[in-house]
């Protein structure tokens, strides 16, 4: 598995990492079919290809349901074997979304991250933005408090999944990556890929396949194709690919090469 450096991090990423809300969340998803969430036997068959495959970086979320908990029930071998990307911001109770950027409340959800996947540390957290990107970033100052708990040594990179170019931006002027979606009908934030290249910034990227709606009808759409289109421009660091499929895991680690 090819793997980048994130911006002047220090870490290394697989250019694939595995998205988990399928693993804890099967409702208000925008995938185009319904799925019954997975259970230990099958998360553990994907965790373990993960491994086998060299992808071992794991996205997760507390807005993702049972993942966080799952994870750090599941996830085989050492803690040092694997690299985790949680996020802040959002939480998912009782099929609703809730979003609070307060120093507090941001504060606690790490922490509370930290337990139920049952590590002292996570390589990368996130703010979970609810779409006024500017406003978390300026007004709440939500990557400041990420960047205090950073120097506490609970988090070694910190940036926000954005939704709006000026967004995405301003949170490269401040944090150490951006995750932005990026696909071939979605194109609006490759300035901010852009921006982040030269700013020497890591970028990771949601919605390649548009959440599986890209190629759902289009013969000519193919894996090795959307990779290709994303990997071509040069700012991009890894791509988070939600699957619940070992197969389908493989399937798209195979069409790198």
């Amino acid at each position: 598995m090819l793997r980048k450096k994130l911006g002047q991090t220090g870490i290394e990423l697989p250019v694939i990492g595995l998205g988990t809300v399928k693993l804890g969340r099967n409702t208000q998803v925008k995938y185009p079919k319904s799925f019954v969430i997975p259970d230990d036997k099958a998360v553990q068959l994907l965790l373990n290809t993960a491994k086998d495959l060299d992808v071992n970086f794991i996205d997760t979320a507390p807005a993702y349901g049972s993942s966080e908990e799952r994870l750090g029930e599941l996830l085989p071998g050492k803690r040092e074997d694997w690299i985790i990307a949680s996020k802040a911001g959002e939480d998912f109770v009782d099929g609703q979304s809730s979003y609070c950027f307060s120093r507090e409340h941001l504060t606690n959800s790490v922490k509370r991250s930290l337990q139920r996947l049952k590590t002292d540390y996570l390589d990368i957290v996130l703010i979970h933005s609810n779409g006024d990107d500017l406003t978390i970033i300026d007004q709440e100052g939500a990557l400041d408090t990420l960047a205090e708990l950073k120097k506490e040594g609970l988090i070694r990179a910190t940036g926000m999944s954005t939704k709006t170019i000026e967004g995405g931006r301003r949170c490269l002027d401040l944090a150490d990556l951006a995750m932005v979606t990026y696909n071939p009908v979605e194109t609006e934030c490759k300035s901010v890929i852009d921006y982040a290249y030269t700013k020497n910034k890591g970028i990771l990227i949601k919605k390649a396949f548009a959440s599986g709606h890209l190629c759902a009808n289009k013969k000519e759409c193919t894996t090795k194709g959307i990779f290709k289109f994303v990997f071509d421009v040069p700012g991009v660091t890894s791509v988070i690919i939600g699957t619940m499929n070992p197969a389908h895991l493989r399937e798209n680690v195979l069409s790198l090469s």
